[in-house]
């Protein structure tokens, strides 16, 4: 469901308050748009899909593997399919391992998509169980597609591009440092994570 776009400016205008930058920011580069997730399993097999090819060849690697399994591609359907055929759908032996990890977890409750834990931390273990989904990409899910408004993706370079070009720092801060920067930010990292990448793809640099 991802963080609504009222919810998402009124906590930019909170954080442009306490931070000039943002607030500077919002004046050159506008608000972001809302960027929303369905929450589930099929958004969480379509990160899998995704991960190390183009759009373009994730979309086409979907379509095929909705063809073969049904609209979601839903678990059942998908463990019941055998290797040549996930192959000819364009899933690597890799990307089957992940899948198939996924699948098994959700159809035997160990990772109860619809009851994440409301601790994000807990959230972000229970998703790490998957096979190929690692910390950024559970924490992509939790903010687009659960709409957690505290989450801080702080090891995604643009995110960390993000912050030093609002702050005006010479070099990209690590992600060490901006865990630490952003503490004064919360309870609306996730906004701010949105606005570094916002502010990231309109090539903004403070003046």
């Amino acid at each position: 469901m991802g963080i609504p776009t009222k919810k998402l400016h009124a906590a930019l205008d909170m954080l442009a308050a306490i931070e000039p930058g943002i607030a500077e920011a919002i004046m050159v580069t506008g608000y972001p748009d809302e960027r929303i997730s369905q929450r589930g399993y099929a958004t969480l097999l379509r990160t899998i899909v995704g991960q190390q090819v183009s759009v373009a060849a994730a979309a086409s690697v979907w379509k095929k593997l909705e063809a073969q399994l049904g609209a979601g591609c839903p678990p059942e359907q998908l463990l019941a399919q055998n290797f040549d055929s996930l192959r000819a759908c364009g899933l690597s032996r890799q990307k089957q391992g992940y899948a198939r990890s996924l699948a098994e977890l959700v159809i035997s409750g160990a990772l109860p998509l619809d009851a994440l834990p409301d601790d994000d931390e807990e959230a972000i273990a229970y998703l790490t169980q998957v096979k190929g989904i690692g910390r950024w990409s559970a924490e992509i899910y939790l903010l687009f597609a659960e709409g957690r408004t505290d989450i801080w993706p702080a090891g995604d370079l643009a995110v960390q591009e993000g912050v030093g070009r609002l702050l005006k720092l010479d070099v990209r801060p690590s992600e060490k440092e901006i865990r630490v920067i952003a503490e004064r930010w919360r309870p609306h990292r996730g906004a701010a994570a949105i606005f570094t990448w916002h502010i990231y793809a309109k090539g903004f640099q403070a003046i």
